[in-house]
C-alpha cells in the first residue's frame, strides 16, 4: 500500500469540508513566493496589515488561494495572514441562544396550540461550520423550527403539558444529530410556553372544577361516614353509664357559657340530682311519724 495514498475516510472527511488536495502547484507557489517578497519589502508596514489578533473564544479559518489552509482553525493569539492570496473568516465558539418563536402546531389528538423555545449550541468545529453550510446560523434556526413542530405533532396535548422534558431531550437528540456535520452541538434545548385556545382553557377548567368538587364531596361523605361510626360509639358509651350523660351534659353547657357570656336558664330535672346525690323526690315527699 502507498504510504502517500489516504484512506477513504480521510478522503471522505476532506471532501466533506471542502479539503481536496493542500498542494499548491507552480502557479500557487510562485504566487505564494511573490506575497512572501511583497511582504519582505513593504516591512515593516505589511506587519500591521498580516498580522491578526484571535480571541479566546475565536477561531480562524484561513483560505489560501481559495483552498482551507489546515484541517484545524488557528487561533487564538496572533496569525500571519499572507496579503493577496489567504483570506480568513473568524468564527464564534461562544453558546448562541436561538429562541424559537411561536409555532402553530396540531397536536395528534386534533387540538391547535402555539408552542415555542429556546435552543442553546456552540459550534466545535470552525472548519466544518465554514465550508459545509452557507450560514449555520440560519441553518440551525430553521431545522430547530422544523424539528419542534415534528416532534410535537406526534405527541397529544396531554403529553405535551406532562412531559416537556422528555419532548425537550428528545428534540435535542435529533438537533444533535442533524447538525454534527456542520460543527454544531448542541447543548440544551427548553420548550417555554405552550398557548392552547381560550375555549379549550375555559373547558379545561370547568373539568377540573368539576373534579375538584366530586373529590371534595367524597371527602365530606367520608367524613360524616367517620363522624357517624365515632358517634354510634360514643352513644354506646353513655348508654352503659347514664351518669355520663348528665355530666356530658353539664359540660357542654359550661363551654357554651365560656364561649358567651350570657345568663343561661335551663331546667333541672330531679331524676338528676337523683342520679348525682342519690336523692329521690319520693323520698322527699315523706315525712317520718314521730312516736
Amino acid at each position: 500500500m502507498d504510504p502517500g495514498a489516504s484512506s477513504p475516510e480521510k478522503q471522505d472527511k476532506e471532501n466533506l469540508v471542502g479539503i481536496k488536495s493542500k498542494r499548491l502547484g507552480v502557479c500557487g507557489w510562485v504566487l505564494f513566493s511573490l506575497s512572501l517578497l511583497l511582504m519582505i519589502i513593504t516591512f515593516p508596514v505589511s506587519i500591521w496589515i498580516c498580522l491578526k489578533v484571535i480571541k479566546e473564544y475565536e477561531r480562524a479559518v484561513v483560505f489560501r488561494l481559495g483552498r482551507i489552509q489546515a484541517d484545524k482553525a488557528k487561533g487564538p493569539g496572533l496569525i500571519l495572514i499572507l496579503p493577496c492570496i489567504d483570506v480568513f473568516v473568524k468564527v464564534d465558539l461562544r453558546t448562541v441562544t436561538c429562541n424559537i418563536p411561536p409555532q402553530e402546531i396540531l397536536t395528534r389528538d386534533s387540538v391547535t396550540t402555539q408552542v415555542d423555545g429556546v435552543v442553546y449550541y456552540r459550534i466545535y468545529s470552525a472548519v466544518s461550520a465554514v465550508a459545509n453550510v452557507n450560514d449555520v446560523h440560519q441553518a440551525t434556526f430553521l431545522l430547530a423550527q422544523t424539528t419542534l413542530r415534528n416532534v410535537l405533532g406526534t405527541q397529544t396535548l396531554s403529553q405535551i403539558l406532562a412531559g416537556r422534558e422528555e419532548i425537550a431531550h428528545s428534540i435535542q437528540t435529533l438537533l444533535d444529530d442533524a447538525t454534527e456535520l456542520w460543527g454544531i452541538r448542541v447543548a440544551r434545548v427548553e420548550i417555554k410556553d405552550v398557548r392552547i385556545p381560550i375555549q379549550l382553557q375555559r373547558s379545561m377548567a370547568a373539568e377540573a372544577e368539576a373534579t375538584r368538587e366530586a373529590r371534595a364531596r367524597v371527602l365530606a361523605a367520608e367524613g360524616e361516614m367517620n363522624a357517624s361510626k365515632s358517634l354510634k360509639s360514643a352513644s354506646m358509651v353513655l348508654a352503659e353509664s347514664p351518669i355520663a350523660l348528665q355530666l356530658r351534659y353539664l359540660q357542654t353547657l359550661t363551654t357554651v357559657a365560656t364561649e358567651k357570656n350570657s345568663t343561661i336558664v335551663f331546667p333541672l330535672p330531679m331524676n338528676i340530682l337523683e342520679g348525682i346525690g342519690g336523692v329521690s323526690y319520693d323520698n322527699h315527699k315523706k315525712v317520718p311519724n314521730r312516736a
